[in-house]
């Protein structure tokens, strides 16, 4: 009975107790309406902290970049109220800069209305974007709670107040003419690229018609403006963006077709850095028309060679990277990062010179070839240099190379081209991403491993002692053991590799061939070990047969050398095929 009223107050304890539990994950819903944590203890006065903003007016649709900063603090609760009505609802969304430290929550009937932290590690600042409703106040000023630890923190901090403003603006003739996009009323057609038209294409000469069909083009057809078409498949958004390099980011002059509620929204951006777009609110386009239908996005805009009135707008006389990408959309209008590496032109092209029909990739020059050299290294050279030396040391016993063993000479060259081309080609993704990269999970980890065992292998073979002498035999097992484990971690890595953005091939279609090139050796490999033993075995049955000759025994090795020899044969072809199917895959992204 004594127990019972235990179990009984303690449940009426953690009940009571639980109004004062802190929320380290952020999800701080009940905090919705009057912004207060319920850690328990009141709040302080005095903030430390403050919110700043890049803009102090803004029109519907308009992309805020949001920025809290201050003394280190564990969570906040932000969100963008009516200025006259502080303690009404939350009003527009956010899109997120940093989804590692912040998260979008819904208050209300608003859908991502409020941005919070996701653990309670110190931070010094926080990057948002607001993204205004169509139904936007006159005015609107962002609030934000605090936490700098469970017993301190403040509450409903103000920020700078933005409003609408009460006419439009016009900075230039061009600005005062543009329009609101207009339903397309044709498609796209690649008829005049390469003749009148400046035509990036992806897959290279495909039809912008075709569901599958990137397309950007060009038309230079009055001296001072370009007619741009684009086209894509999407159900967020397409944008291509003109760069000095082959980083997007570092003030890219973009262009984005953004779809909302069956319409697109036609925008300017600057990409600084590798965070949100910079979304402009000033309108440097002109004769802007779009069209979105069975999952395909097509929008075309009128804009000026130069404008030096609009921050952002690079001349399109010049020569640029072209990139060309797709992603999802929020509600409200605000854009995810693309899920997959944009194309990007093969070098600098000018829009505005002779016109040209080209395609580009979606992989950078320097992770192809590094996919490229690690395909070769361990689907082909270690995998005939693993099969010579296991299998073929009988074959050709008494034929020399450079004064060694045939099969030894082929082994260790085999296995030398392995740990140069995988030394080359490791050094390729650190010489694009200019160090390490996050983004690449488990694949960079897995590949510094085969690095080091590939580079010991040999060290390890070269200290290797005397056929006869007594830890001969800890050599082979260690050296045997360590290549097995080496080859088995580089499959895994290149399973790992074949679908990060940076190369991404096409999925499934490079699961089943690694995985058909990995039932390929394993195959060879049983047939092998199963055609030894039988020869073996069938040695052993004639020698003891005293009727038997010794021609016979050799007559049996004959035969199972040149059994070997043919699988050796079409075990290469199948290992060439296997490898060139994997190199065009890489060409053709």
């Amino acid at each position: 009975m004594e127990s019972s009223k235990m179990a009984v107050l303690v449940c009426v304890l953690a009940f009571l107790s639980e109004p004062s539990a802190g929320y380290p994950n952020g999800k701080v819903k009940e905090a919705c309406s009057n912004m207060v944590p319920v850690h328990g203890h009141g709040p302080q006065k005095s903030p430390k902290h403050t919110i700043e903003v890049n803009v102090t007016e803004f029109k519907p649709g308009d992309h805020v970049k949001v920025t809290l900063s201050g003394p280190p603090f564990e969570g906040f609760f932000l969100q963008a109220r009516e200025a006259e009505n502080l303690e009404g609802a939350a009003i527009g969304s956010f899109v997120l800069a940093d989804k590692k430290r912040s998260q979008l929550l819904t208050c209300g009937r608003v859908k991502n209305s409020a941005v919070s932290h996701t653990s309670k590690s110190k931070k010094t600042y926080m990057n948002t974007y607001w993204i205004a409703p169509r139904d936007s106040p006159k005015s609107i000023q962002f609030l934000v709670t605090v936490v700098e630890k469970y017993s301190i923190f403040w509450v409903k901090i103000p920020g700078p107040v933005i409003s609408q403003p009460t006419s439009p603006i016009s900075t230039t003739t061009m600005a005062a003419n543009a329009t609101l996009p207009v339903p397309l009323t044709q498609l796209f057609n690649a008829s005049e690229c390469g003749t009148n038209k400046f035509c990036v294409r992806y897959p290279w000469s495909c039809d912008p018609k075709a569901k599958d069909c990137f397309f950007l083009s060009f038309r230079h057809d009055y001296p001072d403006s370009v007619l741009v078409e684009m086209s894509g498949p999407s159900e967020g958004y397409i944008a291509f963006a003109l760069s000095d390099d082959q980083w997007m980011g570092g003030g890219d002059d973009a262009y984005l077709c953004i779809s909302e509620d069956h319409h697109i929204d036609i925008k300017t951006a600057s990409l600084v850095g590798r965070t949100y777009p910079e979304m402009d609110s000033e309108d440097a386009l002109e004769e802007k028309t779009w069209r979105v239908a069975d999952g395909l996005i097509q929008c075309s805009f009128r804009r000026r060679i130069n404008l030096p009135a609009f921050r952002g707008r690079v001349n399109l006389d010049a020569c640029y990277y072209i990139f060309l990408a797709d992603g999802e959309t929020s509600e409200g209008g605000g854009i995810h990062k693309h899920t997959r590496q944009p194309l990007i032109t093969n070098g600098k092209q000018n829009v505005t010179g002779p016109p040209k029909d080209i395609g580009g990739s979606r992989s950078p020059f320097l992770i192809k070839i590094h996919g490229a050299l690690m395909f070769v290294a361990w689907m082909t050279t270690v995998s005939i240099g693993v099969i010579v030396a296991r299998f073929f040391k009988p074959v050709w016993p008494h034929l020399l190379l450079f004064g060694e063993e045939i099969w030894f000479q082929v082994h260790r060259g085999l296995m030398l081209v392995t740990v140069l081309l995988t030394s080359v080609s490791f050094v390729l993704p650190f010489l694009y991403r200019g160090g390490w990269s996050e983004e690449a999970g488990f694949h960079p980890y897995f590949g510094c491993t085969v690095m080091a065992l590939a580079i010991f292998q040999p060290l390890m073979a070269g200290l290797r002692p005397p056929p006869q002498a007594p830890r001969r035999i800890i050599f082979n097992w260690l050296h045997w053991s360590t290549g097995t484990i080496v080859r088995i971690l580089a499959v895994i890595t290149m399973f790992l590799g074949m679908d990060l953005p940076a190369l991404n091939l096409p999925d499934p279609w490079d699961t089943y061939l690694m995985t058909g090139f990995v039932a390929w050796h394993v195959g060879t490999d049983v047939l092998l070990e199963i055609h030894g033993y039988c020869l073996i075995r069938k040695v052993e049955v004639l020698e003891d047969d005293r009727i038997q000759i010794l021609q016979s025994i050799n007559s049996a090795e004959a035969q199972g050398h040149t059994f070997k020899k043919a699988v050796l044969f079409i075990y290469i072809c199948g290992n060439m095929a296997f490898l060139i199917a994997f190199l065009m895959g890489i060409v053709q992204i």
